[in-house]
């Protein structure tokens, strides 16, 4: 069977993606955000994940408002890239794990989630420039399965609900008939909002107590509703609904690798951890 190496999460700001084209990683703005991503590189060095299912999402790319699921599994051979108007490089295509898509497709139905699944899909920043992150060579090194969450357009689904779809992907993945290695990367937050009477709103205690829960009380965000989390994070600080599907899908036990915490880049308050499954 499959086997679950360990989780990743971090933030995905299209401006990321200009900073790394641009060749700024060393620029003192900067700095402290990408040195959060070397000791994470080198335990994926030693893991050596075969495929990563990335929880994340659309911001328009794919899905608009007038349809907009709640959560969408790509089940494509590969995903294309698309310029977004952020005027960051599009990349080369992903390449996808249809095997699993589908593995875990069927097993979400069966937990009674209503997917919508998407055989042809276009991934836009929020999972390009995280693989990039933590893989920054010239191509994607691994596999890939994109898992769509939509934290755009209300309805959004509970925080619970998002933890709980975690869990579902991870039985998944450990049922899988595969002899593969296979991490969880959560994308998004952290706390920000980009828009409003309170654009520019960050909350680094909730933040911290948030990052602090997901190795030891990974359902602690679950006792907040939407509108409570948004008001904790911010309109677009509600991305950490990503990170809780990560933890969901790691099972009971893990172990801190690493972690960064900085802020701000670009208004948002910007993350990164990895987790080892134990």
């Amino acid at each position: 069977m499959a086997k679950i190496v360990g989780g990743l999460a971090s933030s995905h700001i299209p401006s990321i993606g200009g900073a790394m084209a641009k060749g700024l990683a060393q620029d003192p703005y900067w700095k402290p955000f990408f040195d959060g991503f070397p000791p994470a590189r080198e335990w994926l060095s030693r893991v050596k994940p075969d495929v990563v299912v990335v929880f994340y999402n659309d911001h328009g790319l794919n899905f608009f408002l007038d349809k907009m699921p709640t959560f969408a599994v790509g089940a494509a051979k590969q995903y294309a890239n698309a310029d977004e108007g952020w005027g960051i490089p599009t990349l080369p295509p992903f390449m996808g794990c249809p095997d699993l898509s589908w593995h875990i497709i069927n097993h979400l139905v069966d937990k009674e989630f209503d997917v919508v699944t998407c055989q042809e899909m276009l991934v836009d920043h929020a999972f390009t420039l995280p693989l990039k992150l933590f893989w920054p060579g010239a191509s994607c090194p691994v596999l890939t399965v994109p898992i769509c969450i939509n934290t755009v357009q209300f309805p959004l689904p509970s925080a619970s609900r998002c933890y709980r779809l975690g869990q579902a992907v991870g039985e998944a993945i450990r049922s899988w008939d595969s002899d593969l290695r296979v991490a969880v990367l959560g994308t998004g937050g952290l706390s920000h909002q980009l828009d409003g009477e309170r654009a520019g709103f960050i909350n680094k205690k909730f933040d911290l107590e948030f990052m602090n829960s997901l190795q030891d009380n990974p359902a602690w965000a679950t006792q907040f509703s939407i509108h409570e989390l948004v008001e904790k994070t911010g309109t677009q600080g509600v991305e950490l609904l990503m990170w809780l599907a990560m933890r969901g899908a790691l099972g009971t036990s893990v172990k801190e690798i690493h972690r960064n915490y900085h802020i701000p880049i670009s208004n948002t308050a910007t993350g990164v951890i990895a987790l080892e499954a134990t």
